[in-house]
């Protein structure tokens, strides 16, 4: 097929130089590949706008509306946390995992309808929480420290009670999520907090 082509556009142009040819081709195919690349940028930014996120009654019915009025929705400094500053790392990598195993999960949404009214979301909300602390869990808490930087934590700004679970967590191999967990939402019913699952080592 790119033989069939090439020779198409070479019948074209008999008078064009076979150097003119191939730099012509480069430049469209580079044009083409950074039209598409941009697009998939914009695709990725996009995605992870409140608006994106929200734009199902599931999310904007539920989580989101437990959201509201939480430390991270409103506060004294105004910084203001999203869906994906909590659930979708920044780094490209684990960023485009995150967001493969999230086109997966919409399966559920648009196929199977099993969230898609309160009680069954609630049914499955342990299921759900569950999910995302242990994958908080396998990488230390990463969207976490998006925002939260233990570099520049001032421990003489903590209580003495924060500061010595800090300590503990450490010394223990904690990691955010099994201590800070259902301040964005509600805590699950059904099973052990993240601090009793047992995961892989991270």
């Amino acid at each position: 097929m790119i033989r069939q082509s090439w020779e198409k556009l070479r019948s074209r142009c008999e008078r064009c130089a076979r150097t003119t040819l191939i730099l012509g081709t480069t430049l469209v195919a580079l044009l083409f590949a950074g039209i598409l690349m941009a697009a998939g940028a914009a695709g990725l930014a996009w995605t992870n706008t409140e608006k994106f996120c929200i734009g199902c009654h599931e999310m904007r019915d539920n989580v989101y509306a437990e959201f509201k009025g939480t430390i991270h929705d409103t506060n004294r400094s105004g910084v203001r946390a999203i869906c994906s500053d909590c659930h979708v790392p920044r780094e490209p990598g684990p960023m485009l995992m995150r967001k493969v195993q999230a086109t997966f999960e919409l399966y559920g949404h648009f196929v199977t309808g099993v969230i898609n009214t309160k009680e069954k979301f609630e049914k499955h909300r342990y299921d759900m929480a569950k999910r995302v602390w242990t994958r908080m869990k396998e990488t230390d808490s990463l969207e976490c420290r998006n925002c939260h930087h233990a570099s520049a934590m001032d421990p003489e700004k903590q209580s003495e009670r924060a500061k010595n679970r800090h300590a503990k967590m450490k010394s223990e191999g904690l990691t955010c999520i099994d201590c800070h967990f259902g301040i964005a939402h509600k805590e699950p019913d059904g099973g052990p907090g993240p601090r009793e699952l047992k995961i892989g080592k991270r």
